[in-house]
C-alpha cells in the first residue's frame, strides 16, 4: 500500500444523523491491494475510489460496520416478496466500473428522490471527474453491478471481491423503480453471488441505529457489528 495523504477533516454536520457532527479521518492511496483493504475493512475503514474512511468522532459510536453470514442467511418474508418481483423482470450484468450519461442522469435522479423524500443534504448535479473519482478510479479491481427492466438501465452498484468477503460500496436506483424495492433486490443479488461462490461474509457498510436509511441493513440476518474491541459481535440473529 502506498499512502498519499492522511488526515483527521475539521467536524461538519454528520451524514447520518444531522442533530449531530462528525469527524471524519480519511487516507487517500496511490496503490492498495483486496488483501490490505480487507484490513483496514476490518479495522472500521470504509472507501470511495482512492478515498479510505472512517469515523473518528469524540462522543458518538453509532456508526458500526456490519456484514451478513451468507451460509446461514434466510430471506424474511418480505425479502421473499422482493425476490419474487425482480427475478424474472431484473437484468444483471457485472463488469468493470464505467462513465456513461445514464448512469450520471441515474445518480442524479436518485439523489434529488432522497433529498426530496427523506431530507438528505441538497446534492449538486455530479460531474465526470467527481464521479470518476468516487467510483471508476480504484486501487485494485472493483465490480459494476448494472441492473436492467427491458434494456433500460435501473440501478448500479459497486462491489470489491475480497478475500473472504464481497463488500457493497454504494448503490442508486430509478426512483420511478422504487416500489420494486430494488436496493433489497442488490443486496440479494449479492448475497447469491457470495453464496454461489462459498464466500462467508457480505459487508454492507454502516450501520446507524437511528438513521432512517441504514435500517434495511439489520433486516438481512443473522448479522454481526464491529465492536469498539476490533471484534465482531451477533447482532440480529
Amino acid at each position: 500500500m502506498e499512502t498519499v495523504a492522511r488526515y483527521i477533516a475539521p467536524p461538519s454536520q454528520c451524514g447520518y444523523l444531522p442533530e449531530q457532527f462528525w469527524r471524519l479521518e480519511y487516507e487517500h492511496v496511490a496503490t492498495l491491494s483486496p488483501q490490505e483493504y480487507l484490513q483496514r475493512l476490518l479495522q472500521g475503514w470504509r472507501r470511495f475510489g482512492r478515498a479510505l474512511f472512517r469515523p473518528r468522532c469524540r462522543t458518538c459510536t453509532a456508526c458500526q460496520s456490519l456484514r451478513v453470514v451468507v451460509e446461514r442467511f434466510r430471506p424474511d418474508r418480505s425479502q421473499r416478496r422482493c425476490r419474487r418481483l425482480n427475478e424474472s423482470e431484473i437484468v444483471l450484468r457485472i463488469g468493470a466500473p464505467s462513465l456513461t450519461r445514464s448512469q450520471l442522469a441515474l445518480y442524479d435522479r436518485y439523489h434529488a428522490h432522497q433529498a426530496d423524500s427523506k431530507g438528505w443534504p441538497e446534492h449538486p448535479v455530479s460531474d465526470a471527474y467527481s464521479y470518476a473519482n468516487s467510483f471508476v478510479d480504484n486501487p485494485f479491481p472493483t465490480q459494476e453491478w448494472r441492473y436492467y427492466f427491458r434494456d433500460r438501465l435501473i440501478g448500479v452498484g459497486y462491489v470489491d471481491d475480497l478475500p473472504g468477503g464481497l463488500s457493497a460500496i454504494y448503490f442508486f436506483y430509478d426512483p420511478e423503480e422504487r416500489w420494486r424495492g430494488l436496493g433489497t433486490w442488490n443486496v440479494l443479488s449479492i448475497l447469491d453471488r457470495a453464496a454461489a461462490q462459498g464466500i462467508p461474509y457480505v459487508y454492507l457498510g454502516y450501520y446507524v441505529a437511528n438513521c432512517p436509511s441504514m435500517t434495511y441493513k439489520n433486516r438481512f440476518r443473522p448479522n454481526q457489528l464491529l465492536g469498539l474491541d476490533g471484534q465482531w459481535i451477533d447482532f440480529r440473529k
